[in-house]
C-alpha cells in the first residue's frame, strides 16, 4: 500500500511539473497574438497604416476585440494549467473545467457582440432582444442550464457517483451543461448490480423536481445491505444468529467497524445521533407472510461491492448452515 501511495504521489508531482512546460507554448502563442493585435490597434489608431475611412473603425474594433478574445483564452488556459490541473479530485477538475469553459464562452460572446455593434448601448439592446426571444424559445434548455448550476453548487451528485433518480439507476459518467449521462447498472434484464451496457441520459432540469438517491455520498460512501433466509420455527435460532454473525464478521468485520465509526461521527452532528449503530453485523428474525421465519443479517458495504460481497456471504452462510441440518431447517428440507 505504501508503494502505491508513493507512486501516486510521484505521478501527481510529475503532473504538476509537466503541465506548465506543456502550457508555456500555448501561453507564448497567446502572448504573440495579443502583441500583434495590440500593435495593429495602435497602428490604426495613430493612422500609421493607410486604410479607407469606411473600414477604419471596423478594423480598430476588430483589433480591440481580438486583443480581448486572446486575453480571455490565455487567462482560461492559465487557470487550467496552474490552478485546476493541480487539484487532486478528478470530479473537481471536471466541474471547474466545464464552468471555466462556460464563463470563457460568455465573455467571448460579449466581445464579439460589442465588435459587431457600433456602441455598447446597441450591444446591450441587442442582447436584451436576443435574450427575450431565446427565453421563450429555449425554456427547457435554459432550465437544464440552471439545473447544471444547481448540480455544481449543491452537488446532489458528481461524476463517478452511483445514483438513482426517477427510474434511472447508474454511475454518473458525464454532467454536461444540459444533460447528465449514467452508465446503467441492473436494469430490467438483470437481477444484480452488474452494468447493463446501456447509458441513460436525462436533462439536468430533472434534479429540480425529482429526488436524487446518491449511493456514493462523499462523506459516507457506504450503504447498509441485508441477506435473508427462510427457516422453520423449529430451527435453533440462537445457532443461526450466531453463525450468520460470525460468517459475515469474518468476511467484512474489520472494514465494517471502521465504517461504523465514521457513521457514528456523522450521526452525532445530526438530530438523530441517539440512533443505535452496532459495529458488528446484526442478525434479527422476522415473521414471514407464509409459515416461515426470515433470518436476516445486516451489514455495511461499499455500493459497487454490494453484489460481489453478498454473493460471497450467501455461499459461506449456506456452507455453514447446511452443515447442521438438525439445527437449521430450511423450507425444502422441512417439506420432506
Amino acid at each position: 500500500m505504501s508503494e502505491v501511495l508513493e507512486q501516486a504521489g510521484v505521478a501527481t508531482a510529475q503532473r504538476k511539473a509537466d503541465v506548465p512546460q506543456r502550457e508555456f507554448a500555448w501561453l507564448g502563442a497567446y502572448a504573440l497574438l495579443f502583441a500583434a493585435s495590440t500593435a495593429l490597434y495602435y497602428l490604426l489608431d495613430l493612422e500609421i497604416v493607410d486604410v479607407a475611412a469606411r473600414y477604419h473603425n471596423a478594423l480598430r474594433r476588430g483589433a480591440l476585440g481580438g486583443m480581448a478574445i486572446v486575453l480571455v483564452l490565455g487567462a482560461s488556459r492559465a487557470v487550467d494549467a496552474f490552478l485546476i490541473h493541480r487539484l487532486r479530485r478528478a470530479t473537481s477538475r471536471f466541474n471547474l473545467r466545464r464552468l471555466k469553459s462556460l464563463l470563457a464562452g460568455i465573455a467571448i460572446f460579449f466581445v464579439v457582440l460589442s465588435v459587431l455593434s457600433a456602441t455598447w448601448y446597441t450591444a446591450v439592446v441587442s442582447l436584451g432582444l436576443i435574450s427575450l426571444v431565446l427565453g421563450f424559445a429555449l425554456q427547457t434548455p435554459i432550465t437544464s442550464l440552471i439545473g447544471w448550476v444547481y448540480i455544481l453548487a449543491r452537488a446532489p451528485y458528481q461524476v463517478g457517483d452511483r445514483v438513482r433518480i426517477g427510474e434511472a439507476t447508474g454511475d454518473v459518467i458525464d454532467v454536461s451543461y444540459l444533460d447528465t449521462t449514467l452508465w446503467e447498472f441492473g436494469g430490467e434484464y438483470l437481477t444484480t448490480d452488474h452494468p447493463s451496457g446501456r447509458i441513460i441520459k436525462f436533462p439536468n432540469s430533472t434534479v429540480l423536481t425529482t429526488p436524487v438517491f446518491n449511493y456514493s455520498w462523499p462523506l459516507f460512501p457506504y450503504i447498509w445491505n441485508e441477506v435473508k433466509f427462510q427457516v422453520a420455527y423449529q430451527s435453533d435460532l440462537d445457532f443461526i444468529a450466531r453463525t450468520m454473525q460470525e460468517v459475515v464478521e469474518k468476511e467484512i468485520g474489520r472494514d465494517m467497524r471502521r465504517h461504523v465509526m465514521l457513521y457514528r461521527e456523522l450521526l452525532a452532528k445530526t438530530p438523530v445521533d441517539e440512533l443505535e449503530v452496532r459495529e458488528k453485523p446484526s442478525v434479527f428474525f422476522r415473521v414471514s407472510d407464509n409459515t416461515w421465519l426470515e433470518a436476516i443479517v445486516r451489514y455495511l458495504v461499499e455500493p459497487r461491492q454490494a453484489g460481489r460481497v453478498k454473493n460471497v456471504i450467501i455461499r459461506e452462510l449456506l456452507k455453514h448452515l447446511n452443515a447442521e441440518p438438525e439445527r437449521v431447517l430450511f423450507p425444502r428440507q422441512d417439506l420432506r
